[in-house]
């Protein structure tokens, strides 16, 4: 027929629409998908090994054997770790064998913090039976006391009821760690994005769409504000009791505010692990924060991923500009170094490490 295409036509017309129709396949790209190498080149390198050894304090190993320790002490040299700090201790017999296979291998390069099981706290009869149970442990070689963050958000009383990290039955063992003379290391709550709305200014949108289990509700199972300031009631009820708040209590992208919480609680210091991002981007006040507060930051990794310790040696050492973070989900955008001064560095990498932790290894460092 005469209007009929022929099939030369009907190829080269298929063909033009296939052509036409991608950059509107590209438009509808979702952002799960979008991750765009940068076309910036300034001067930087990845930093593989620390300029000073440092501690570890915020590590997980459930695996603790000889031979577990081997790989790890391995990695760790690589990096110029000197001392982990395994906040995965556990209590009675487990964390005493713990203790005996590093005192078998590596008796200097690992540190284990006892571990409480809250679930069922019943009353204060039960708070001086788990106060005794620390103090065996911590007899027994443990250096300090991890506080999950089941407290505050999952473990329930005898009753049913949510446990809360300032219930007046856990008095005694915040009160047995001053006697012993061993820090607290707390992770309370998640990050307050979490509560909000999961919308387009959430800022971890994207980390709650592919994690999905994250999300929670205003009152799930308590308000954020709320289980803070459940932690910070502790910090103020035992002030002689020294406290380590892991992620910076989740204050590291408000460090105003965080050090209006340090001014006001002597006994508490902070951790850096899993906030690299939000301190990567913001150099300039992230370094004043450093300086002013010297003497009360910890380094600390949390996940147990080699590959992942450059990215901290970078943004806390150099002076390099716009450089990936490892994780989109956690931060999409780029990290910047904060060049922090050597006595800095040190206090930072393991001389408050030292002063707050009973027993390291000191010989391992040189100041």
């Amino acid at each position: 027929m005469k209007n009929s295409l022929s099939k030369v036509q009907l190829v080269i017309f298929t063909a033009v629409l296939l052509l036409t129709a991608l950059p509107i396949m590209a438009q509808e790209m979702g952002f799960e998908e979008y991750n765009p190498t940068s076309t910036l080149v300034v001067p930087g390198e990845e930093i593989t090994s620390a300029k000073f050894p440092f501690i570890d304090v915020h590590s997980h190993q459930r695996d603790m054997s000889i031979e577990a320790l081997t790989d790890l002490v391995a990695d760790m040299d690589v990096m110029n770790e000197a001392i982990m700090v395994n906040l995965s201790g556990g209590s009675g017999e487990s964390l005493k064998e713990k203790i005996d296979n590093i005192n078998k291998s590596y008796p200097n390069r690992f540190a284990v913090f006892a571990n409480v099981d809250f679930e069922g706290a019943k009353d204060l009869e039960w708070g001086k039976k788990a106060a005794s149970q620390l103090e065996e442990d911590i007899n027994n070689g443990a250096k300090g006391l991890k506080i999950f963050k089941s407290l505050g958000l999952r473990n329930k009383d005898a009753d049913g009821k949510r446990l809360a990290i300032d219930d007046p039955r856990l008095d005694l063992i915040w009160a047995k760690c001053a006697e012993m003379g061993v820090p607290v290391l707390i992770h309370a709550a998640d990050p307050k994005s979490f509560w909000d709305e999961m919308d387009s200014d959430n800022e971890r949108w994207l980390e709650l769409k592919t994690h999905p289990r994250r999300k929670r509700t205003a009152a799930d199972p308590a308000p954020f504000e709320q289980i803070i300031q459940e932690q910070h009631n502790v910090f103020k009820k035992h002030p002689n009791t020294k406290f380590i708040n892991a992620h910076m209590g989740w204050h590291a992208n408000n460090l105003k505010k965080l050090g209006e919480l340090l001014d006001e609680m002597p006994n508490m210091n902070v951790g850096i692990s899993a906030v690299i991002a939000e301190l990567g981007r913001q150099p300039q006040n992230a370094r004043a924060f450093f300086i002013k507060y010297q003497d009360r930051v910890l380094f600390g990794k949390d996940s147990w991923k080699p590959e992942e310790f450059p990215t901290y040696f970078r943004v806390l050492e150099s002076n390099d500009e716009y450089f990936p973070y490892y994780k989109k989900y956690h931060a999409f955008w780029s990290m910047y170094g904060l060049n922090l001064p050597d006595d800095v560095l040190k206090k930072l990498y393991y001389q408050n490490a030292l002063s707050l932790i009973p027993g390291l290894d000191t010989s391992l460092f040189k100041s």
